[in-house]
């Protein structure tokens, strides 16, 4: 992999790991579905000038089929899901259970698409997830008596990531074509037709704070719209597989920005298993190789 699809995959990283912090933001105030509407329709109005400005308007609804699919898959079922466990659980926890996403992106290119994962790949996914158990074992109680609203939202998480990988190689196979611009526009606005309806049916009775409207508009524009460009860039250069074990790295700055701009506490456990995660991140990705 080249320094600067490195460099890429960093920054998506950080932006991604940003994302969980404005979903706690915004989630209790707005209601895990209008908030996901509000994030790919603000999106969408980003992206649709620039998309326009390209002349690819028309390419918008002639390839409305897989953007449909990818929006479903990408956009509109993750964003809600997600959302629903900000309600419960923490922005670490959260991206730490998104860390599973190559998992399940390496399973379904294994089944679907025929890929195969050489021995130090295979190791630094797996030691990637134990990482991510590490970091994830003290933070929610299945005991009985427990409150299980962490369980649901849990599985909300690994629904959600679930989705993340069978979009990626969906868009591997039938969007390889497409530019990346177009996929990134086409995503959130078929995702914002979606959950358009539902959100008016979910919509808060309540006025929502300029604070949950700053944690919208910072995830429609930056975690949505920029972040969209820079994934669907790196999917058509350097595969599905490489390009969603960015998420070995979410928690790391998840966790990070947590400590900066919301006083959450960094212990040396959370050091400890942050390094796991880089390591496994590291032999996926194919950065340490054997000679």
């Amino acid at each position: 992999m080249k320094t600067f699809d490195i460099a890429e995959l960093t920054l998506l990283a950080a932006i991604w790991g940003a994302s969980f912090l404005f979903m706690r933001l915004g989630a209790h105030e707005f209601g895990p579905v209008a908030m996901a509407a509000m994030r790919v329709a603000g999106a969408s109005l980003m992206l649709l000038p620039l998309l326009a400005a390209r002349q690819g308007l028309a390419q918008l609804g002639r390839e409305w089929r897989p953007l449909a699919v990818i929006g479903l898959l990408n956009s509109a079922l993750p964003f809600a899901l997600f959302s629903f466990a900000a309600l419960s659980i923490s922005a670490g926890l959260s991206s730490i259970v998104n860390a599973t996403t190559p998992l399940w992106g390496a399973l379904l290119a294994w089944v679907w698409l025929g890929q195969r994962l050489k021995g130090l790949r295979i190791l630094g996914l797996g030691l990637g997830f134990a990482g991510v158990l590490y970091l994830a074992w003290d933070k929610a109680s299945f005991k009985p008596g427990s409150d299980h609203s962490a369980v649901w939202a849990l599985l909300a998480c690994l629904s959600a990531t679930f989705c993340y990988g069978l979009a990626a190689n969906f868009s591997k196979r039938y969007t390889a074509h497409i530019s990346p611009l177009l996929v990134a526009t086409g995503s959130q606005v078929y995702a914002a037709m979606m959950l358009a309806l539902p959100a008016l049916l979910f919509w808060p009775s309540s006025a929502p704070s300029a604070q949950a409207w700053g944690a919208v508009a910072a995830l429609a524009l930056l975690c949505s719209a920029v972040a969209y460009i820079l994934y669907f860039r790196l999917m058509s250069r350097i595969g599905p597989t490489n390009t969603i074990a960015v998420t070995f790295l979410i928690p790391v700055f998840a966790v990070l920005w947590g400590y900066l701009f919301l006083g959450e506490v960094f212990t040396l456990k959370m050091a400890a298993g942050c390094a796991v995660v880089l390591l496994g991140t590291a032999l996926a990705l194919g950065l340490l190789q054997r000679k």
